[in-house]
């Protein structure tokens, strides 16, 4: 049986993987200016930092949407 803080720690990663798949496959390129054309390699090692980071990612993802019109 999960503890309260395990649940939590598995709910927070589950969020973060369903925001980091995503954004890696798909923005990355228009929040991060460094990012334009990088390769699978550096996504994937992104991949962690964005799961654990999510509620940043995902607010720099919709105010760079909002700001370049896309929403």
């Amino acid at each position: 049986m999960f503890s309260l803080l395990e649940a939590l720690v598995v709910t927070w990663l589950a969020v973060g993987a369903l925001v980091a798949v995503p954004f890696l496959a798909f923005a990355v390129s228009r929040v991060v200016e460094g990012a334009a054309g990088s390769s699978l390699m550096f996504r994937l090692m992104m991949l962690p930092g964005t799961a654990l980071l999510w509620p940043v990612v995902l607010h720099r993802w919709i105010t760079a949407d909002r700001r370049d019109g896309h929403a």
